[in-house]
């Protein structure tokens, strides 16, 4: 019915026209429907995490439950690091 060349036009073009997914953050796109994710921020963990002492936050990410997951620094070593929906803060284990 169609040539290769024809085919793979029309598909480009079905493909161009496809409307674009909407933006989804990382926090939301594994969560349930209905979940409530918290106002916290990002800057105000990381000012947590540093009041805590620890240093060089990197990699921050909020979980459904909103709690917010880190790797810093403390005492020189790298770890990962949770801070709460309480604000409280704790290394966390493998």
């Amino acid at each position: 019915m169609f040539g290769k060349a024809t085919a793979a036009l029309l598909a480009a073009a079905i493909i161009a026209l496809a409307p674009a997914p909407l933006p989804m953050r990382a926090a939301h796109a594994a969560c349930e429907p209905g979940t409530k994710i918290d106002s916290t921020t990002a800057d105000q963990t990381r000012k947590k995490l540093e009041a805590a002492g620890y240093r060089k936050v990197r990699d921050l990410r909020k979980g459904c439950d909103n709690t917010w997951h880190a790797t810093a620094e403390k005492d020189g070593a790298a770890t990962g690091v949770a801070v709460t929906a309480q604000g409280q803060v704790y290394p966390e284990r493998d």
